[in-house]
């Protein structure tokens, strides 16, 4: 009917008469017959929608529809339709307008998906213009020039009927010069979703509002007291910022019912925010973050939205569940990571936010599950499954969407989110136009569904994890109507997670094989798992010997988590450079531990100490460790009578100790020695200090030698004192009176007569040579006046 109307009022347009009136004019010449067999543009309408596209050139305009309000029109209720119509083609288009056209319901949820998909193809719309005063008019279209247009429309002059959901079309019609006559240039599909009273039998929708980021903090926590966190950037404090993501999230998701979805490594990085931080730089010198307001008033704002509402909290750092299942488990320790990461949400959310989580769901990348993805999830205590519709699909003969809630075996219940509706604002919705269609698709989308059966059904909504502002926008606004429409109402996700289950609804999960390609490229590799891996069993070195472990193993442990986040698909570099700075960072603090390095030693004798000094560069002490000095030549050097031995180590944090060993020499030569500091469990710690010990070991004739000479030292010195001991008598004899020779006068021995060269020069050294063999007898005659002229009675008799 449609059509023949169409053609009807072609047949008489000033085209047809245009193509008549030349006709006439070419009557009797040879060319009149190629003329007439030419397709008339009636003829070509008729001929079908491709044809008619080709003959008129249709499509050269295009049409935006940038808001229909209301959404949900009610009874007597005026609709507002404004939009742009711009002009792609290279001609102008002349008597043009813009019309709206109600077409035929649209019955199934199929149907609403292909006429979106086909939004803008020109083929005649369907349904009658309403025209008469609700057009808009332009004279001219210039081309590439973009015109606004808003035509408003009372509802009941759009002649809706029976409640369902209508293809509402937005048209422009106008003429070119190469084509005069007037056509559709330019059309805009969308839906106008009709349920003017309350449903018998509403809808029970949960709509998920995630709180998700990417990573934003590193596992430095500086050198301080303070343990100051340090930041990847500043994209944290734009997402919070007036105008910024999360902002802009969580201000729109304060005024809906919703369902917060929350990641805890989120609002443990804007908690850490409010104090003291740092933000990494490209100097590589972190400098002081400034965002401190930013974030508690976001914080401050978040908890007034969460009061009273359900929140889920997703394991620390939001893991990667399908890579995991795919990719880690047959590395060791990465479910320890996912049980460690369920296991510190307690701790970390409700003292933020003031409101216990649910911790009973995980939630695989968009709702794609296999059976390993199932048994990791609930490895570490998740007993539901947020999973989604195009990946557990209905394989029955259900006439309608079955609620959400699955039994899956073992306890574990799949809660299946509509795919539909969940996917509805993805996309490019960065203008008003994509906007306003995304909401009235997720709308008649709803509709068709409550329209399906007239029991009641529960409903899952899990859009993306990280929606953008624009999407954002579209949800909350497609959410608003929705709330406060006539079909549906909300639930929480733990109500519909609990509902009871259709009999009919599949509860089969899909085999390894069926998980979608496009997502399994976007894994974490093997690799990744067994990095992680590495720096925990690097991480389990060090805390050993640590006074304070918590204060590296917490970062640490945390890092690890974020290393496993499901933010990193689709950025390969991104998370290989976080592993690895991570490793590094260990790196370094382990390092803060370490042996100095010695220089080649001399060993003169048969024993001697070595020194060997541990620094400890770190803030807090250290302990637990054994430092061991092993000698590679033990048949050469002996440390502590054996090859090797070992002496407990504990340093106080900033501080040095140095530490001795007695070593034994067994023979000449060259020796090589090794430091190395130990764990109390046996595992090396940092890298070993080899230096080299020369080794000169001393004879027992050399070493009389030396006795020898010190003896001789020892009575030359004797010798001294006695001579002196002998002058001083004699000096004070000199003093008193005395009738016995001049003790003055010249004698053998006196000064007068030096007397034997060789006694001579015992007396100026102060010592006997005779002392130095005493064994030998004296070659010299004693000197009788000598000894006649001593009044002491002994003299040199003693000496000798």
């Amino acid at each position: 009917m449609a059509e023949a109307a169409d053609f009807q009022g072609m047949s008489s347009s000033p085209a047809r008469r245009w193509l008549r009136r030349t006709g006439s004019l070419l009557a009797g010449a040879p060319l009149l017959a190629g003329l007439l067999q030419l397709p008339s543009p009636a003829a070509a309408h008729a001929a079908g929608p491709t044809s008619a596209v080709r003959a008129s050139g249709s499509g050269a305009v295009a049409v935006a529809l940038d808001s229909l309000s209301p959404s949900l029109p009610q009874d007597g209720d005026t609709l507002t339709v404004t939009g742009t119509v711009t002009n792609n083609g290279k001609q102008a288009v002349t008597g043009a307008h813009v019309g709206l056209r109600v077409g035929p319901q649209l019955r199934t949820r199929s149907a609403i998906e292909n006429t979106a998909q086909n939004s803008g193809e020109v083929p005649v719309p369907a349904g009658q213009e309403v025209g008469g005063k609700y057009v808009e008019k332009f004279a001219e279209l210039a081309p590439g020039v973009a015109e606004h247009f808003s035509i408003s429309v009372p509802v009941d002059k759009l002649d809706l009927g029976s409640d369902g959901v209508y293809e509402f079309t937005v048209s422009l019609s106008g003429r070119t010069s190469a084509q005069p006559w007037e056509q559709v240039l330019g059309v805009r599909r969308t839906f106008l979703p009709w349920k003017p009273d309350e449903a018998a039998a509403k809808t029970r929708t949960t709509f998920l509002w995630p709180l998700v980021s990417t990573v934003h903090m590193t596992a430095e926590t500086g050198s301080n007291e303070q343990q100051t966190p340090v930041f990847l950037n500043d994209d944290l404090a734009a997402e919070i910022s007036p105008g910024g993501r999360l902002d802009e999230m969580l201000s729109l998701g304060a005024g809906l019912d919703v369902t917060w979805v929350v990641d805890p490594d989120l609002l443990a990085s804007v908690d850490a925010m409010t104090r003291s931080y740092k933000v990494q730089t490209g100097s590589g010198t972190p400098r002081a973050g400034t965002h401190q307001a930013v974030a508690k008033q976001w914080l401050a704002e978040l908890q007034k939205a969460v009061a009273g509402k359900e929140v889920v909290a997703l394991p620390f750092g939001d893991p990667d569940l399908a890579s995991l299942a795919h990719n880690g488990t047959s590395v060791t320790g990465s479910l320890s990571h996912l049980k460690e990461a369920t296991d510190v949400v307690a701790n970390t959310v409700e003292p933020i936010l003031h409101v216990k989580p649910n911790t009973d769901f995980a939630w695989p990348v968009d709702g794609a599950v296999d059976p390993s993805i199932v048994k990791v999830a609930t490895s570490a205590g998740a007993d539901k499954i947020i999973a989604r519709s195009d990946s557990l699909q209905e394989t029955g003969d259900l006439p309608y969407t079955p609620s959400a809630a699955r039994p899956i075996g073992g306890g574990t219940t799949a809660v299946v989110a509509d795919a539909r509706l969940s996917t509805a604002f993805q996309g490019d919705l960065t203008k008003a136009s994509g906007t306003t269609l995304a909401t009235q698709r997720f709308l008649a989308l709803g509709l068709a569904l409550n329209a399906q059966s007239n029991k009641t059904r529960s409903v899952v909504v899990a859009p993306q994890r990280m929606p953008t502002v624009r999407q954002a926008h579209a949800m909350a606004e497609a959410l608003s109507a929705l709330q406060s429409g006539t079909w549906s109402e909300s639930q929480e996700l733990a109500a519909a997670a609990a509902a009871k289950p259709d009999p009919g609804a599949t509860t089969r999960i899909p085999s390894r094989s069926d998980y979608p390609s496009a997502l399994r490229r976007q894994e974490l590799p093997r690799s990744a798992f067994e990095q992680t891996a590495t720096t925990q069993d690097k991480l389990d070195n060090f805390k050993v010997i640590l006074t304070d472990q918590s204060r590296v193993v917490t970062p640490f442990g945390r890092a690890m988590n974020r290393e496993m986040s499901t933010s990193w698909r689709g950025r390969a570099r991104a998370t290989e450079s976080f592993r690895d700075s991570v490793e590094s960072h260990l790196d370094d603090l382990t390092g803060q531990v370490k042996l100095i390095d010695k220089s080649d030693t001399k060993l003169s004798g048969r024993s001697a100490t070595i020194p060997v000094t541990v620094q400890n560069n770190l803030v807090q002490g250290v302990g637990h460790l054994e430092l061991r000095l092993s000698s590679t030549s033990p048949t050469r050097l002996q440390i502590g009578g054996d090859a090797f031995d070992e002496q407990p180590v504990a340093v106080s944090g900033g501080h040095s100790q140095t530490v001795k060993f007695t070593t034994s020499a067994r023979a000449n030569g060259q020796a090589t020695v090794i430091a190395q500091l130990y764990t109390e469990d046996g595992q090396a710690y940092g890298a070993p200090v080899r230096f080299e010990v020369k080794v000169t070991e001393f004879t027992a004739t050399v070493m009389l030698v030396i006795g020898g000479g010190f003896l001789l030292l020892v009575l030359a010195g004797f010798r001294m004192y006695t001579q002196r001991k002998r002058a001083a008598a004699r000096e004070a004899e000199d003093d008193g009176p005395d009738d016995g020779p001049d003790e003055t006068a010249p004698t053998a021995d006196g000064p007068e007569n030096p007397g034997d060269p060789e006694d001579r020069l015992d007396k100026e050294s102060g010592t006997d040579a005779r002392a130095e063999d005493p064994d030998q007898p004296s070659d010299r005659t004693p000197d009788t006046a000598a000894e006649s002229t001593d009044p002491s009675g002994t003299g040199e008799r003693v000496d000798r």
